[in-house]
């Protein structure tokens, strides 16, 4: 199975534009990229708010699909919807997918959720426990990464530096996108001194929050050699999850990617060693950091060494170029990002990726993470299939 067609609506900033629409700007143009038709589409995935989005969205579309999924599990659901409509072409289920994101939240309500209020909507919906004793005692978003942050800290030593060299390898991505939110270089120190959001947290720790829209299109092998790119290939997938609210977290420096690397890398029949680029949700630098080592990047405990700023092992020309794109940290993230993760590692394996091409770029890895550092998914990507 494969992927055909990628599509990147306007953005970081677009005032004018709805959320649905910013979705069939990245739908149009993923159609246009893979050289297909709405009723060359069959499959429709999507993870917006709402029992109904999916559906409504196909209508808006023009679109009557025999096949959707709206798996909606945080940043990771659009990993979990590659690794389904992987599967669901496979079975022969459905023939062409299209997954679809898009959301103007920071046009539309600025940003929210970093604070425990819902954001989309959902600000009046009931808490489950033990959310609901957590929240109203001052417990944000940012304070449970905070919180995992400091475990990792405390039992391996890492260092807020290290977390803060992250930002800075990922702005250096973002410099060469001119689409990207903010691309002018900062150093560890800019980090250091920006503003303490959640101990040992930063602004310059976590994600923008933007507009924008991205769309995938997924089909068969034989169709996409009729295609006119270079077909990349799923050659695995997994994905899990451990809990739901971060008190339930058995281990805050452990996620379920350690259980989703291992088994969609052995689909795959690859090692971390064989991979030449990733993408990842870097919703904080903590969740890049804990992932990297989850998925056997670096030993549990030395991913402070691995990221450290004097190693550039994320850069350009590093060990493993991470989120060439400018990532959540600089680039893009409107509400959830793991949809524009497969893009980028879409791009890359194509040589498309411009100044941030990595030479030669055979298998990417696109990792999303959701929650409280909740659910997690791995998808790899090649080349050549397996």
């Amino acid at each position: 199975m494969c992927i055909v067609g990628v599509g990147l609506s306007d953005g970081p900033v677009t005032p004018d534009l709805s959320a649905v629409m910013l979705e069939a700007q990245s739908f149009r143009r993923a159609l246009d990229d893979a050289g297909l038709e709405k009723d060359d589409i069959d499959g429709l995935a999507s993870a917006g708010y709402g029992g109904m989005h999916e559906v409504a969205l196909a209508e808006y579309l023009g679109l009557a699909p025999t096949w959707l999924e709206s798996s909606s599990v945080g940043g990771s659901s659009f990993e979990f919807h590659a690794m389904h409509a992987y599967r669901a072409i496979q079975n022969g289920d459905a023939d062409t997918i299209a997954i679809v994101y898009g959301n103007n939240q920071l046009s539309a309500s600025g940003r929210t959720l970093g604070t425990g209020g819902g954001g989309g909507g959902r600000g009046g919906m009931a808490l489950p426990l033990p959310m609901s004793y957590e929240f109203p005692t001052g417990l944000t978003l940012v304070g449970a990464y905070a919180m995992a942050a400091q475990r990792h800290m405390h039992e391996y030593g890492t260092k807020p530096e290290q977390l803060a060299s992250i930002s800075v390898q990922t702005r250096e991505h973002a410099a060469r996108n001119p689409n990207a939110m903010y691309r002018d270089p900062i150093t560890v120190d800019d980090v250091m001194s920006s503003r303490l959001v959640a101990d040992p947290l930063h602004k310059l720790d976590c994600c923008v929050i933007s507009d924008g829209g991205c769309c995938v299109i997924m089909s068969t092998e034989e169709r996409a050699r009729d295609l006119g790119h270079r077909p990349v290939f799923v050659r695995g997938a997994a994905g899990g999850t451990t809990h739901h609210s971060i008190a339930a977290m058995a281990d805050m420096t452990r996620t379920a990617a350690a259980v989703s690397g291992p088994k969609a890398f052995a689909e795959a029949g690859i090692t971390p060693a064989d991979v030449d680029m990733f993408a990842m949700y870097d919703s904080f630098t903590y969740t890049v950091l804990v992932v990297l080592e989850d998925l056997g990047f670096a030993p549990k405990g030395e991913g402070g060494a691995f990221v450290s700023d004097n190693g550039g092992n994320l850069r350009l020309g590093g060990a493993l170029p991470t989120n060439t794109d400018g990532g959540g940290l600089s680039a893009t993230h409107p509400g959830m990002r793991g949809l524009f993760l497969l893009c980028e590692a879409t791009r890359q394996l194509r040589g498309e990726a411009g100044a941030s091409q990595v030479p030669g770029a055979e298998i990417a890895v696109a990792h999303g993470s959701g929650g409280w550092l909740s659910t997690q998914a791995t998808v790899v990507l090649g080349t050549e299939g397996n």
